[in-house]
């Protein structure tokens, strides 16, 4: 990983999001994003819980869960190493990460009695926005 852990992740004590599952996502985001790869390892339990000022319990659990999950294997003597995932469930959890914003947007434009097209007409825009960069 060529970042330092205070760069990529952020922890939120008062979000009501345990803090173990905040590492969590965190990391199921950065995998996604393509900022931590395939073959990068985490920082020790030790290093990130001292980065990120958090009781390394805390950590070895997130790590733990992350190794449950498939998301990375435990290397004897090295640390926590990402694993691949193939391309579908790349692009799923891409979607799954995606999936409450657009919900919550959604959620919103009905408070604010907007159309479908409404949405939709505020929505194209960003989306060729994003085409053009």
């Amino acid at each position: 990983m060529t970042h330092e852990p205070r760069q990529l992740f952020g922890i939120f004590p008062s979000s009501g999001v345990p803090i173990y599952r905040q590492i969590m996502d965190q990391v199921a985001v950065l995998v996604a994003s393509g900022r931590i790869e395939p073959g990068d390892f985490l920082p020790s339990v030790r290093q990130m819980a001292a980065d990120l000022e958090v009781n390394p319990m805390t950590v070895s659990k997130a790590y733990s869960q992350l190794e449950l999950a498939g998301t990375v294997e435990r290397i004897r003597g090295q640390g926590m190493r990402i694993l691949a995932p193939d391309s579908m469930q790349l692009k799923t959890s891409r979607l799954r990460e995606l999936g409450p914003y657009l919900e919550q947007a959604v959620a919103h434009a009905y408070q604010l009695s907007l159309s479908r097209r409404d949405v939709l007409d505020v929505l194209a825009p960003l989306l060729e926005k994003l085409d053009d960069e």
